[in-house]
């Protein structure tokens, strides 16, 4: 009886411990009521039953947790915040909940991580978002690793003076629809405190700012996005990671600032208050990035740089036996094509006694049977693939024949289709057609990617190239993507030469980062046609000039949130590549190149400031170049732009 009493005790000391922690004691009521956005016939409509799975005596509730994304759009716009700031949202929602909650006499699931029990509500106390509740005898509840008993949840209620959040109770399911306001209410605060608001939004400096359109709509586009699966899973888990990094930074900051004394003039307090400024701007820097993420424009335009997971398959280097292997894909073939594949292609270039022959019915299993140095031979055919083909090794993968000859589809959803992590890697004449692929059709996350002769049909995105990634393509025709056709990242290296970008919403999009300095991408693009995208031709992402003019009087001792501008090389074709033509073509096509090469002269002008703002105020007076040797090595000449919807060259502020 004793051990029980004491288990009971320790429940409720760890609920009142967590209960208090999370109190917000702030009654203050700045008098607007947000009337103007209720509508009484707001849940017209009887809600569903969500039967509880587990023990049966206690009732059903209702379903609400699965709500569309237009429903608490509305609800959040129209009824609860409206056009409110953010010091308001506690007014705005108390007076909400005062318009739709039943006042007393209903009864709900108290849900905690430690037990769900039935009470009654006899008063709501709008402005603390606490119901006054007692408990419903006898006694209904289920515990999760503990026993409950009725004395023991009246000592807790007793110690809560009968108030429990709002956000824990659950409205017990009612065939009258008298209480399915009172539930969709309750499920609309319990999602805004679990999902959109953020503990450092009251002290956000935009208080003069419209807080649904600044911060709840952008976080409930991610959380639907991310439920829905258009979010790559790398940039979920970085999401995430950066929100519990943001909340540790933001609980250690407030504490330290609590300890401060203000008229203190110690030296301690002096030390405090260095550490804190410290923390504050890494807080910031979290918060920007957590910005940028849930804005869809900015996630879609600057992207994420960590991998999106780990690559599937690791690098497995040379065969200990030293011999190399030729995979040849075929699901089915005729002796003449056996008969002219070993004289056009076995028999000239893969004789040597070090060369083994594999047959395989499918791409990815050649692919992943493959060592460094293999090689993989596709036949004429049409292969449907259901994952991912990870490239980690340094291989070749060649069609046999013309590219719409040999095409590989991948049907179903995905992160990325081809994705390259390998050193040296080369595939030609094969047409990729792309479905659902969330990151692209091909990624080339690091090492190097020769693409030659081959046609990318896109449905949601295009080529990307990583940082640290190489990407050669010459003579390939890519078209159909939604975002960008080819997505530049800083620290990578592309050259596109000849080929044909078109159809997509942007032709090609350079990537800046707004949360450090980073190598810029060098960049080649010669002779490409790039024609009919809905967008730009070619779209460069920049922070704005307040942004970079504010960096650059940023104190040394803050953190520094700098974004990478570029450095022009146009002689890096001293022989640039040519194709003949029968026709000259008219200025209006070429000038995109002039207008390309003149932006980013002027942007790599003010990174050039800022990189020797800051080298003076680390003690370097005299900045040698090798100190500011980041550059964008470019080469950008001969390409032709046409019917592009917005223009052959535009570039975005953030």
């Amino acid at each position: 009886m004793a051990l029980g009493w004491r288990c009971n005790m320790e429940v409720v000391t760890t609920y009142l411990i967590k209960l208090f922690q999370n109190d917000d004691e702030d009654d203050d009521d700045d008098g607007d009521s947000g009337t103007a956005y209720f509508n009484p016939d707001m849940a017209g409509t009887r809600l569903q039953r969500a039967e509880r799975i587990g023990d049966a005596s206690l009732p059903d509730t209702f379903q609400t947790n699965e709500l569309l994304y237009y429903e608490r759009f509305k609800a959040y716009q129209d009824y609860m915040l409206g056009d409110c700031k953010t010091s308001e949202v506690k007014a705005f929602t108390a007076d909400y909940l005062e318009k739709v909650l039943e006042p007393c006499d209903w009864q709900a699931q108290w849900c905690t991580d430690v037990f769900d029990v039935l009470v009654e509500v006899v008063d709501v106390n709008y402005k603390e978002l606490k119901a006054q509740v007692k408990l419903v005898v006898p006694l209904q509840c289920e515990t999760r690793g503990c026993e409950l008993t009725e004395e023991a949840m009246n000592t807790l209620l007793e110690a809560t003076l009968q108030k429990v959040p709002l956000q824990e109770l659950r409205v017990v399911f009612d065939e009258s629809g008298d209480f399915d306001q009172t539930a969709l209410a309750l499920e609309h605060l319990r999602f805004f405190y679990k999902h959109i608001w953020r503990q450092w939004d009251d002290e956000d400096e935009d208080d003069d700012f419209d807080y649904f359109v600044r911060c709840v709509e952008p976080r409930l586009r991610l959380f639907y996005d991310i439920l829905e699966d258009r979010v790559p899973a790398g940039l979920v888990a970085e999401y995430y990671s950066l929100l519990a990094r943001c909340s540790q930074k933001f609980q250690e900051f407030s504490s330290l600032r609590n300890g401060i004394s203000s008229d203190s003039e110690s030296e301690l307090d002096n030390v405090s208050m260095v550490e804190g400024l410290r923390m504050y701007e890494q807080m910031e820097a979290l918060k920007r990035k957590l910005r940028i993420m849930e804005n869809p424009l900015l996630r879609y335009v600057l992207g994420y740089k960590v991998n999106s997971g780990q690559q599937s398959c690791r690098a497995k280097g040379p065969r200990a036996s030293g011999g190399r292997v030729v995979h040849v894909v075929s699901v089915s073939t005729t002796v003449s094509q056996l008969q002219s594949l070993m004289a056009d292609k076995l028999g000239p270039k893969f004789s040597g006694e070090e060369f083994e022959v594999q047959f395989h019915s499918e791409p990815l299993l050649a692919v992943s049977a493959c060592y460094e140095g293999d090689v993989v031979i596709i036949l004429p055919g049409h292969y449907n693939v259901t994952s991912s083909i990870s490239i980690p090794d340094s291989i070749s993968v060649e069609g046999f024949g013309l590219p719409d000859e040999v095409v590989i589809e991948k049907k179903n959803k995905g992160d990325s289709f081809v994705e390259s992590t390998g050193a040296d890697v080369k595939i030609s004449n094969v047409k990729f057609i792309q479905h659902d692929a969330i990151e692209g059709i091909l990624c080339v996350r690091q090492g190097k990617l020769e693409m030659e002769n081959c046609v990318l049909q896109c449905e949601t995105t295009g080529v990307i190239v990583r940082t640290s990634g190489h990407l050669t393509m010459n003579m390939c025709d890519l078209y159909g993507s939604k975002g960008a056709g080819v997505e530049i990242y800083p620290g990578s290296v592309c050259s596109m030469v000849g080929n044909g970008i078109h159809h997509c919403k942007e032709g090609i999009l350079i990537k800046d980062f707004a949360d450090e300095l980073d190598t810029m991408p060098k960049i080649t693009m010669v002779n490409n046609v790039i024609h009919n995208n809905e967008g730009y031709g070619v779209i460069l992402v920049k922070p704005s000039d307040a942004q970079l003019d504010k960096e650059e009087g940023k104190d040394e001792m803050k953190l520094q949130v700098d974004v990478p501008v570029i450095v022009v090389d146009d002689c890096s074709l001293k022989e640039p590549v040519s194709y003949s033509s029968c026709y000259v073509v008219p200025p209006e096509f070429t000038e995109g190149n002039d207008a390309i090469k003149r932006e980013l002269v002027a942007t790599s002008a003010k990174k050039q400031r800022l990189q020797k703002s800051r080298l003076k105020e680390l003690g370097v007076t005299q900045a040698d170049d090798n100190l500011l040797s980041q550059e964008m090595f470019v080469s950008i000449q001969d390409n032709q732009f046409r019917r592009n919807g917005m223009g052959s060259f535009g570039t975005f502020l953030y």
